[in-house]
């Protein structure tokens, strides 16, 4: 599934894992997770490898897209809040109980953190905080 239309948003990267696929772009990452499954610790170090990779010594944004319900080891945002350029982090979601959930999460990431409905303002919002002419 290509979620970027347009000339030019590339896909730099597709990683297809067992609990759902990554889509990396120049300066953001997108993940959609599996239906039901529990985001681990070790998952987690699978993305943080993922951004290693494509984003080291460079700021980026990453893009959850809450298309399918799944459960989030919230000790994982100890760890993201540790990675210095990972500058916004963007929750895409038009369920309600995803905006209740997104409000316990923030408590434990206190970066920058926004929910959209719409996966465009997301973007928008991740390439505001991430891209050089801006100063965060």
């Amino acid at each position: 599934m290509k979620l970027e239309l347009g000339k030019q948003k590339i896909i730099v990267k597709e990683y297809c894992l067992e609990f759902g696929t990554v889509q990396v772009f120049d300066n953001y990452m997108v993940s959609n997770f599996n239906e039901g499954i529990t985001l681990t610790l070790e998952r987690a170090y699978q993305l943080i490898g993922i951004s290693e990779i494509h984003f080291r010594g460079k700021k980026f944004g990453y893009i959850s897209l809450r298309s399918n319900s799944y459960a989030i080891d919230p000790t994982i945002y100890n760890y993201l809040r540790g990675l210095d350029n990972l500058k916004a982090l963007a929750i895409v979601s038009k369920k309600e109980i995803d905006m209740h959930n997104f409000k316990i999460e923030k408590l434990f990431y206190k970066k920058n953190m926004e929910f959209f409905i719409e996966y465009q303002n997301a973007v928008a919002w991740i390439k505001n905080k991430v891209l050089p002419r801006n100063k965060k």
